[in-house]
């Protein structure tokens, strides 16, 4: 175990996302992965899921990981087992990179007071996509000089949620950018198919697509007489998300403080 290499163990290690941020630890010269966690598969090695030579075996959040000595633990897993996960971390010393999406205000504010700087550091963020930031970053700009703003979020048919946390953040951001004066959301006078005009977050219209073939794309769409803006952003792979995670990694290190959300490591604006 290196002195001088940060000491990484990824939650839900087994997952899609999981053995993507496994690989890019392993590839990062100033990273060391210590530890794989994922429950179902406890007592699996990590070979099992493409990722060999690592010796590393699959293990519940306990003594052993402890005894590992990761510095900061990377979870993509779900509600739960944030919630749990990040508790263990907390009490435990260990600074947490969480990509799960889904989590509430009140969530928040209970990780807030988990991780306040004094033992533990976090970075919580719905999208580790660096260009998923910019976009929202660029509406957010956009927002005062639109009448109306829609967004459209496409992902793989597997997602279990929806509107996505990127999505809702993004219509929620748009509407407190526009403060007393809302968008305008022109709703039909028959509807003919229920929930064709999506859902609304502060008169901001959400539609969800879910088919195979997507990871991960968002349109913001504004409109103004005569013309439209459209900020889109495309994934092609989880690899997106791999500078976002190691730049979590990096900077949680480093600073003692709750980030809530990639655009303030990146030195945006978040005015929501």
């Amino acid at each position: 175990m290196s002195d001088d290499k940060i000491r990484v163990a990824v939650m839900g290690a087994a997952g899609r996302m999981g053995t993507t941020v496994c690989r890019a630890v392993l590839d990062a010269p100033d990273m060391e992965l210590v530890a794989v966690i994922d429950p179902p598969h406890e007592g699996r090695p990590l070979d099992d899921f493409g990722i060999a030579g690592t010796g590393l075996t699959i293990e519940m959040v306990g003594p052993s990981v402890k005894k590992a000595d990761p510095q900061v633990a990377v979870d993509f897993t779900n509600l739960d087992g944030v919630r749990a996960n990040s508790r263990w971390c907390a009490l435990n010393g260990v600074h947490a990179v969480v990509g799960t999406t889904g989590l509430t205000s009140g969530d928040l504010q209970d990780l807030a007071g988990l991780f306040n700087g004094e033992r533990a550091n976090a970075v919580i963020a719905p999208n580790f996509a660096i260009g998923a930031v910019l976009m929202m970053h660029l509406a957010d700009i956009a927002a005062p000089h639109f009448d109306a703003a829609e967004v459209i979020e496409m992902h793989h048919a597997a997602k279990l949620d929806a509107p996505s946390g990127t999505a809702l953040s993004t219509a929620k951001r748009l509407a407190a950018r526009r403060g007393s004066k809302p968008f305008s959301h022109q709703k039909p006078d028959k509807t003919t198919l229920e929930g064709t005009r999506g859902g609304e977050e502060g008169s901001v219209a959400v539609h969800s697509v879910r088919l195979p073939g997507f990871v991960a794309d968002q349109e913001v769409i504004f409109g103004l007489p005569g013309q439209t803006l459209t900020i889109t952003h495309r994934t092609t792979s989880r690899e997106a998300y791999v500078p976002g995670v190691l730049l979590a990694i990096r900077k949680v290190t480093s600073e003692p403080r709750f980030y809530r959300g990639l655009d303030q490591l990146l030195g945006l604006d978040a005015r929501a």
